[in-house]
C-alpha cells in the first residue's frame, strides 16, 4: 500500500463531539498533519481553536490564507471560507459560491488534496446531516487513497457517512473510539497505510 501522508476529517451535525473523542488523545509528534473540515456558523470562529487546544496535546490551528502545512498539527478549516491546497503544501482560502448550501465545503477540500497529495490520502467522514462529503471520499478512493466513514451505530446524524456509503465503499466503517484506534496506530508506527 502507499505511504499515506495527510488526514482530513469532514463532518457536520453531531462532528464537534466526535473530534472531541479523538483529538485530544492523538499525541503531539503525530507524523501526518491532520485537516479538520466541518460545517459550523460564523458565530463560534474564534472559539474552536481555542476550546480544541485547552484539551489536546498535538498543536491545533485554525488555518490562515497561505499558511505552510507541517506534520504534528491539526488545521481547522475556518467558517465562511474554502479550504484549498497548494502545490507547495500551503493553504488558500477562497470565498468563492457556497457549494451544497456549505462554505467550507468538505467535497471541495477533498478534491483539492487529493489534487495535491493523489493516493497519499486518508479521508475520514463524520458524523452529518447532508451529502457533502461523499464526492470527496469516492474522489479519495479513486485515486487510491484511504476511506474511512463513521458507523451509522455511533452516527447522531447519519446522512453524511450513508450518502458516502452509497456511492463508494469504503476501506472501513468505524466507531469514533476504532478511528481513534487507526490513527494511533499511524503514530506507532503499526499502520500499514503509512509505513
Amino acid at each position: 500500500m502507499e505511504k499515506k501522508e495527510i488526514i482530513i476529517f469532514g463532518g457536520s451535525a453531531g462532528s464537534m463531539d466526535v473530534l472531541m473523542r479523538i483529538l485530544p488523545f492523538i499525541p503531539k509528534d503525530f507524523p501526518l498533519p491532520i485537516v479538520v473540515v466541518v460545517h459550523r456558523k460564523l458565530t463560534v470562529e474564534n472559539l474552536l481553536e481555542g476550546l480544541f487546544q485547552s484539551r489536546c496535546d498535538i498543536n491545533i490551528v485554525e488555518v490562515e490564507d497561505k499558511m505552510p502545512m507541517k506534520a504534528g498539527f491539526v488545521y481547522l478549516a475556518p467558517a465562511g471560507y474554502h479550504l484549498l491546497i497548494e502545490k507547495d503544501h500551503t493553504f488558500s482560502l477562497d470565498y468563492s459560491e457556497k457549494v451544497n448550501y456549505s462554505r467550507p465545503n468538505i467535497d471541495v477540500a477533498m478534491q483539492s488534496i487529493v489534487d495535491v497529495f493523489h493516493e497519499k490520502v486518508i479521508g475520514i467522514l463524520l458524523t452529518g446531516a447532508n451529502d457533502d462529503g461523499a464526492k470527496g471520499m469516492k474522489y479519495i478512493k479513486d485515486a487510491g487513497g484511504l476511506t474511512i466513514t463513521q458507523s451509522a451505530e455511533s452516527s447522531s446524524m447519519h446522512t453524511m457517512p450513508e450518502a458516502a456509503e452509497n456511492i463508494m465503499k469504503p476501506d472501513q466503517i468505524l466507531s469514533p473510539e476504532e478511528i481513534l484506534k487507526f490513527i494511533i496506530s499511524i503514530s506507532e508506527n503499526k499502520c500499514e497505510c503509512c509505513h
